[in-house]
């Protein structure tokens, strides 16, 4: 009885340690990446549809504090052409401040999609420093922010 009860537990620990093992290893999320269709960024808004990565761009209609809620994320409205507006938040605890932005210029980025009731938000416009998101970006004035 004695020798199967430290068995028992014994067999415990290692599927404990098996199963700490697998969710510490990066997991590569499942991504729909969309290049430029502003169709698909608005068939998203319409179906509440959320976790697609998408690439486009738009014009900053709006400037807004940052929020420093957590990480801490530049904020600014995109309006693309078809007339649909994403809230962009950048988090620039990973990623460099986009500099020198301002209304009436146009950005163009890759990043996710998340469903809200004012046109979406688009996050993750940095690179993931644990590896497990694909890698997104924000391009202003030539340069680069990621």
């Amino acid at each position: 009885m004695h020798k199967s009860l430290i068995s028992f537990f014994a067999i415990v620990f290692i599927a404990m340690g098996s199963a700490h093992y697998t969710l510490a290893a990066p997991i590569p999320l499942p991504v729909r990446a969309v290049k430029g269709n502003e169709q698909v960024l608005q068939d998203a808004f319409q179906n509440r549809r959320t976790n697609i990565q998408v690439e486009s761009q738009g014009v900053v209609t709006k400037i807004l504090s940052d929020d420093s809620d957590g990480s801490r994320h530049q904020r600014f409205i995109v309006r693309l052409s078809s007339g649909q507006t994403l809230l962009m938040a950048h988090n620039i605890d990973i990623a460099p401040r986009i500099e020198g932005l301002k209304v009436g210029d146009r950005v163009a980025f890759f990043g996710e999609y998340e469903w809200n009731t004012q046109g979406g938000v688009i996050h993750w416009t940095h690179r993931d420093p644990v590896g497990r998101h694909v890698a997104g970006w924000i391009r202003h004035n030539g340069r680069t922010y990621q």
